[in-house]
């Protein structure tokens, strides 16, 4: 999730003290006697995103109450299990850049880069149970859990491009919402026991989470620096929003041509154009923007149900800018 530094600034300030003692404390928790492995775990901090996904922590945390050594916990751990999932990632998806960076397994060889994942893991769970987080780590263990599944249900219905509006949701829910959710609903756990306001900072991030997944297919088929290439997803025969409302709204012989030509050659040029054209012919990213600002609003109105307090404030302008976003 990359956010421009210039936003950032106004956004990060309720939290913005929090965030600089976490930076030392996740290096803290990676830390090794393995040289190797503290030589890739320097490489992972250097090459470390814009930590959305902590801010969502802390924020979180202090909308309810005072941050505490739970909400670094909670926020180490997030990032933790995150980083382990996307060196993982790299490896399953033979990906040689990440951020900007050259992939774990690119520099160091898959061997490698999964046992830097499992390690990553490991420090996880140590820190969870060390400091008696038990609440934090079921949130958190959750969501890991959700993502593997998203993830293998994707690469099912990859195989048959047989996918439904629903399925896509499930998907989305649980690949990319579920880390958002459980970072809000870590960082609530963190400054409060009441289960009822957990549930919903859970809630919220959901939906974010699928606003911001909806949002990220939806540059698969723009013009602009998108930080992705286009086409992507088409050439990887994933089946996102757009292009699944306009197959939606085909005649029978023309979802079949579709459906074909991604089948067989998803990667060509030619195809990627097509499919390109079709999907923006038949008003999938019209769809797909009103169904993203539909779980956009719907976070927002929950949101105007927390306090009212300067954290609250920069959630909104958070959430905000993850979605509009223009790369």
């Amino acid at each position: 999730m990359f956010i421009s530094s210039s936003p950032l600034k106004q956004i990060k300030t309720p939290i913005a003290e929090h965030l600089l003692r976490f930076e030392k404390h996740f290096k803290g928790s990676m830390k090794s006697h393995v040289p190797l492995l503290d030589k890739i775990t320097y490489y992972i901090v250097k090459s470390k995103g814009k930590q959305v996904r902590p801010m969502f922590v802390f924020l979180s945390a202090k909308i309810w109450g005072d941050i505490n050594d739970s909400t670094y916990n909670a926020a180490s751990l997030i990032e933790l299990l995150h980083t382990a999932t996307l060196v993982h990632d790299d490896v399953v998806d033979d990906s040689n850049e990440r951020r900007g960076f050259l992939s774990i397994n690119a520099v160091w060889k898959n061997k490698i880069a999964v046992l830097v994942g499992d390690y990553l893991l490991s420090r996880g769970l140590l820190l969870a149970l060390d400091n008696d987080e038990f609440d934090i780590l079921k949130i958190v263990s959750n969501a890991v859990k959700e993502m593997s599944e998203g993830e293998l249900l994707q690469i099912e219905k990859a195989r048959k491009l047989d996918i439904e509006e629903s399925i896509y949701f499930d998907i989305i829910r649980q690949k990319t919402a579920s880390l958002i959710s459980s970072s809000c609903g870590a960082g609530a756990a963190s400054v409060t026991d009441d289960k009822a306001i957990i549930d919903q900072m859970k809630t919220f991030g959901e939906k974010i989470g699928i606003a911001f997944q909806i949002k990220d297919d939806l540059f698969d088929y723009g013009s602009s620096a998108i930080g992705k290439p286009r086409g992507i997803d088409i050439k990887e025969k994933k089946m996102t929003l757009p292009l699944i409302y306009a197959l939606s709204q085909s005649d029978n012989a023309e979802r079949k041509h579709i459906i074909k030509s991604i089948k067989k050659h998803s990667t060509k040029p030619k195809v990627i154009k097509e499919v390109i054209q079709f999907v923006k012919y038949k008003g999938g990213m019209e769809y797909a923007e009103g169904i993203m600002h539909d779980y956009k609003n719907e976070a927002m109105q929950l949101l105007s149900e927390f306090p009212d307090n300067e954290s609250r404030n920069s959630m909104r302008q958070l959430v905000n800018y993850v979605i509009e976003r223009k790369k």
